[in-house]
């Protein structure tokens, strides 16, 4: 057995299975209160649980980012002053991490953990989402217990729109209303992507960037802000486009997943970026 074999069986096993068994679950639970659109549901609760799951790992990432853009005032000064002494920039750059107890790599471990995990939902909801005794069968021979089994196959309607139809298939025939499907999750992925910037800058570091532009001395803008500012819209704009030629099932689980994000951004952050917003609602942006 070769490694990429390995590797897959390992995913399809530990992850991949157990996500579709629990999802079996959340259905037949639902299904058991007469509920309505019991797929529909049990897809918003396994993407619920599984944020919950990944919450400390999410908690992790989000304030070593916040520690992060904290710094970045200072990292900036130290780019400034030491620009022609990589060497040094180097050294001083590690001292201030340390003073601070920021670990740079603390921001990225947790996303590379719950790619697989994210990733295998992904894949058993596209299992999940289709019609019909194939995907029945196919589901049935995946289950832990014969008492999980689905006697028949489970209903792909939610709120009368198929889980397993695409936005884009549905346009002919339902209208331009199916068009909120992929702009509230660009506009979802949009509010969280703002939330991830840092408040606006200090007065003092506010006045730092304002005298190196008019010297200068700051003509070109850092890729890395640069990047960030572009990736603000750029990367909900690609969601909603994804999502307009994606199975609805897929954004539900998809705007549930960023809903929670959102949330917990809020709650660890604070509205980041997005304060600005708060702010001119409320009148006291200047």
């Amino acid at each position: 057995m070769n490694l990429f074999s390995f590797i897959g069986d390992l995913f399809h096993n530990v992850l991949y299975v157990p996500i579709i068994n629990l999802l079996v679950l959340l259905y037949h639970a639902i299904n058991f209160v007469h509920v309505p659109y019991a797929l529909g549901f049990a897809i918003i609760s396994l993407t619920v649980v599984v944020r919950l799951i990944l919450y400390p790992l999410m908690a992790s990432q989000l304030k070593a980012s916040k520690k992060m853009q904290e710094l970045n005032p200072h990292l900036k000064n130290l780019k400034e002053k030491h620009k022609n002494d990589a060497k040094m920039l180097q050294q001083e750059t590690m001292k201030l991490y340390k003073e601070h107890g920021v670990n740079p790599a603390a921001g990225c471990l947790p996303v590379l953990i719950q790619l697989p995990l994210i990733w295998a939902l992904y894949a058993a909801l596209q299992l999940i989402v289709k019609p019909g005794m194939v995907t029945l069968k196919t589901i049935n021979a995946m289950l832990y217990s014969s008492s999980f089994k689905l006697a028949q196959p489970w209903d792909t309607n939610f709120f009368s729109l198929p889980l397993a139809q695409t936005p884009s298939h549905l346009l002919s025939t339902i209208g331009p209303v199916i068009l909120l499907v992929p702009v509230l999750t660009g506009v979802f992925q949009f509010i969280q992507s703002k939330m991830m910037f840092s408040v606006a800058v200090k007065p003092e570091d506010k006045k730092l960037i304002e005298a190196k532009s008019k010297s200068g001395e700051k003509k070109n803008e850092d890729f890395a802000t640069a990047f960030q500012s572009q990736s603000l819209y750029i990367f909900p704009l690609m969601i909603g486009f994804f999502s307009y030629g994606f199975p609805i099932g897929l954004s539900l689980y998809w705007n549930t997943f960023t809903i929670f994000g959102i949330i917990q951004q809020y709650r660890i952050s604070g509205l980041g970026g997005a304060k600005e917003w708060v702010d001119k609602l409320n009148g006291r942006n200047k």
